[in-house]
């Protein structure tokens, strides 16, 4: 059993290591990441069991609707809200990066956690192939939530535009990302050149969000 939870817990963990490692200009305090982490980890039994209930009750059927509404849109906006309502007016949240920092704790909290439970129902051997795809995959999510939402508390003029796109860019991208496993036996042929994507994608929010940082502090300095 604790070879289970040490290999559900180690991708997330070391993703987690490599966004955190990426903030040069202060790092988040430990604690209130881990905070987020726990909350995020916490998120995966309300939401089984909503999930469990709109399938025994018929509810969105069909996989475009699993794959958007039941999964997508459910995980990312309990993610959002969380990161929304307890980080976005925190006094520790005072840079644009620090959104991709508490974001993708939230959402390696949650895949941590539903990547135990799947290695306790389905083994140990698909550790890898987890750590590859649903994993980090959510770690993507979170950083491009984490992006829009630093964006949205940073940028001049109305945050709205930018907190809509927290959270329905996120939706999108973990939809397809869903509906390709849902609806290819073949499915390796396009969540290749997805999650490519999604890593050159995720690589340049992570980039512009430091640029951002930066530009913030040296507006600081000569005010």
């Amino acid at each position: 059993m604790l070879g289970i939870v040490t290999a559900g817990l180690a991708p997330g963990l070391a993703l987690l290591s490599y966004f955190y490692l990426k903030d040069q200009y202060g790092s988040e305090p430990l604690s209130l990441v881990f905070k987020m982490f726990i909350f995020g980890a916490l998120l995966v039994f309300p939401l089984m069991f909503i999930q469990y209930v709109l399938s025994a009750e018929g509810i969105l059927q069909g996989n475009f609707a699993k794959a958007f509404g039941s999964v997508g849109l459910l995980e990312e906006f309990f993610k959002w809200f969380i990161l929304y309502y307890t980080i976005f007016q925190h006094i520790s949240f005072d840079e644009p990066y620090d959104g991709i920092i508490y974001s993708v704790s939230v959402s390696l909290g949650f895949a941590s956690a539903e990547n135990i439970l799947y290695l306790v129902a389905n083994g140990v051997q698909d550790a890898i192939g987890r750590a590859l795809l649903p994993v980090s995959s959510h770690a993507l999510f979170g950083v491009i939530m984490g992006y829009y939402i630093g964006k949205a508390k940073f940028s001049a003029g109305s945050p709205k535009k930018w907190v809509l796109l927290s959270l329905s860019v996120p939706v999108l991208l973990h939809g397809v990302y869903d509906f390709i496993l849902m609806t290819r036996e073949d499915w390796m042929i396009l969540m290749i050149p997805f999650m490519i994507f999604l890593w050159w994608l995720g690589l340049r929010k992570v980039k512009k969000a430091r640029v951002l940082t930066l530009q913030h502090i040296e507006k600081q300095y000569t005010i």
